[in-house]
């Protein structure tokens, strides 16, 4: 029998086990062989219902209150304290949210150990930078006393719209300087690799390349553990990156950003799905940090912080935004109409390409945004309209390059003798043109000028200030050097008509992406948008008020009664596991359960609260889990799934 250690004999471990009724932590004994090893923060081994399992050891303590005698640590894996105590305090804050487990937390929150790395000498740590001298936040109403707020150490909270043609990461890097000259650290978080990229350059110019550093997955497991590691040891007070970037171990944290809150890429596919606009709010709330959510959009939840007080706006007035903002166009006007009758109907009509000829003329590249990559990403009945499925999976059809046989999109068969199931017609059309169609079209109409594709295939990050169609997917807009001549939005309606709350909403998003990065309108900038023009969304482009749509949606979603106005719990499962949940769950009083409703090959229900009862129901929700996995009613194909504050409802 192993001596148990002399002082704190006693360790609280949290192990990785995910299942809900085991969410909690457990006693062991350290040995005293371990004492010097099993510190809080390290990671060990135990045993574990009878198999040795991976765990963090949360705290050392005196005694336990478990009635028995201890199991002893099994194995120190490692002596190093990864885990620091406000990471595992943030960690079990996001899983009471989203009514996940600690474990499943931890795993997005650490990332796997790299012996060789751990074993490396430290190195040292970099040198807090200077305050900035000259700071671009004073053309915004609130900045001035934003980054008044941040040199003295204090912490204030802000939603930031970005005024049109400002050089957003370069706001980004002077708030990320002037926290760190006061010796506090700084996270920023992305959602994906090329604003990351346009960050990490205005960072190396601005703080210099040995303050910061990247956290990505495309680093590699050795390089990333390394980078991070750095951060850990309170060498580096910097993070950059995406989504795990937020809950990177950043010492004495003062300051986090979250740009473009409204990316879908900020939501987590994992469980327990915490969004990162969320878990950065948190992680600030937590730690008494500033905090920024910024974007050329305004989400609904960024403004619903404003409305709760707990931030306040940061923009530009109307007269600035308007001098730097490009003109707007909206084709199918009636003066469109009466120069070109098929100004409605028309993919590229007469006013967009003639927008597109003067920017060329004039020497300016243009950007072409379309909603999807490929050829024909989406096909349909050339008589009903119906969407070609696949007879075997249901996937969608699409033809790719060349045209020939379509194929489906999820299993690659061939569906050469396709016939629709509706009207029993064997015609098909294209329901959708990719970027690499488009480009093709666009080659045959501008002929002898180069044409560009930026899409998930190839991502662009800038092109040159010389004529060229660069055409984009939304998120994959590279930057013109001066700014574009002329942006065009296609297939507008596509966006705006997709059955999801957040079409308005996510439909301005990527128009206001794209429309910046052209020029002023006094430079000639100019934004072709083909769409209806009484629409809200529409609407708030041409005037350049992303924060008015918002302040519409919020206010219609509050009298729906739907997020983020209140809480709201998706919980899909087999009708069975989504009927046995709902009975052992203890719901706050007040809460709304709407359905169960079919829903792809299973049953879905709706559970919303107000958004103070939202850890109520979230700890509700997950106590009733807790109860089928006592059960041992986790069968196969009887597993439930529970998503809060879901980005999507149907």
């Amino acid at each position: 029998m192993a001596v148990a250690a002399g002082a704190w004999p006693v360790a609280r471990i949290a192990v990785d086990v995910s299942l809900p009724h085991l969410d909690r932590t457990f006693d062991y004994a350290v040995p005293a062989a371990l004492a010097d090893l099993a510190v809080a923060g390290s990671r060990v081994r135990v045993r574990f219902a009878g198999r040795l399992v991976d765990g963090f050891v949360l705290e050392r303590v005196e005694r336990s209150e478990h009635i028995g005698k201890l199991a002893p640590i099994a194995k120190s894996v490692s002596a190093e304290p990864v885990l620091a105590p406000e990471i595992a305090a943030l960690a079990r804050a996001v899983a009471d949210r989203y009514a996940g487990s600690l474990a499943d937390v931890l795993r997005l929150a650490v990332p796997p150990r790299h012996a060789r790395v751990e074993a490396a000498p430290p190195g040292t740590a970099a040198q807090a930078p200077p305050p900035p001298d000259e700071i671009g936040w004073l053309a915004y109403e609130g900045g001035a006393a934003l980054i008044a707020g941040l040199q003295a150490g204090a912490a204030p909270r802000a939603v930031w719209q970005v005024t049109p043609g400002d050089d957003w990461p370069l706001r980004i890097a002077e708030a990320a300087q002037a926290t760190l000259a006061t010796g506090r650290g700084v996270v920023i978080v992305a959602p994906d690799h090329r604003d990351v990229a346009r960050l990490e350059s205005a960072l190396t110019q601005t703080i210099g390349p040995e303050t910061f550093r990247v956290l990505s997955a495309d680093l590699g497991p050795a390089e990333r553990y390394r980078r991070w590691l750095a951060v850990r040891r309170g060498l580096i007070r910097c993070a950059l990156g995406s989504r795990s970037a937020g809950f990177a171990p950043v010492a004495d944290i003062g300051l986090v950003v979250c740009w473009d809150d409204g990316d879908d890429l900020h939501k987590e596919p994992r469980a327990p799905y915490p969004h990162l606009r969320d878990v950065l709010v948190l992680r600030a709330h937590l730690a008494g940090a500033a905090a920024v959510v910024g974007g050329h959009a305004v989400s609904c939840e960024s403004l619903q912080l404003v409305h709760r007080g707990w931030a306040t706006p940061v923009a530009a007035n109307r007269v600035v935004r308007r001098a730097a903002a490009p003109r707007v166009h909206v084709a199918g006007s009636d003066a469109d109409l009466a120069r070109d009758p098929a100004a409605r109907a028309a993919r590229l009509p007469l006013v967009a390409w003639e927008a597109a000829r003067r920017a060329l003329a004039a020497g300016a590249p243009v950007l072409v945004q379309t909603p999807r990559a490929g050829y024909q990403p989406a096909l349909a009945c050339d008589s009903c309209r119906t969407r070609c499925r696949c007879a075997h999976c249901a996937g969608p059809l699409a033809r790719g390059r060349g045209g020939g046989v379509p194929s489906c999109g999820w299993c690659g068969r061939p569906a050469a003798d396709w016939t629709c199931g509706v009207c029993g017609s064997i015609r098909i059309r294209a329901a959708a043109t990719g970027s690499r169609r488009t480009a093709e079209e666009l080659g045959r109409s501008f002929p002898g000028v180069q044409v560009r594709t930026s899409d998930s295939g190839q991502v662009l990050l800038t092109v040159a200030a010389a004529p060229a169609l660069v055409v984009a997917t939304p998120g994959a807009e590279p930057v013109a050097a001066g700014g574009y001549g002329a942006v065009l939005l296609l297939d507008a309606g596509s966006v705006l008509a997709r059955a999801d709350l957040r079409a308005s909403e996510e439909a301005l998003r990527r128009w206001l992406a794209a429309a910046a990065l052209a020029k002023p309108a006094a430079d000639g900038g100019t934004v072709v948008l083909m769409a209806e023009s009484s629409l809200a969304a529409v609407q708030a482009l041409v005037r350049w008020d992303p924060a008015g749509l918002a302040r519409r949606e919020l206010a219609d979603r509050a009298a729906l009664r739907f997020p983020p106005a209140v809480r709201m719990a998706v919980i899909d499962g087999t009708p069975a596991a989504v009927a046995e949940l709902l009975a052992a769950a203890v719901l706050p009083p007040g809460a709304e359960v709407l359905g169960p409703v079919a829903h792809h090959e299973g049953e879905r229900a709706l559970v919303r609260v107000a958004t103070g009862d939202g850890l109520a129901l979230a700890l509700a929700l997950h106590a009733a889990l807790a109860v089928r996995s006592a059960r041992k009613a986790r069968k196969a194909g009887e597993a439930v799934r529970i998503e809060l504050d879901p980005l999507e409802l149907v």
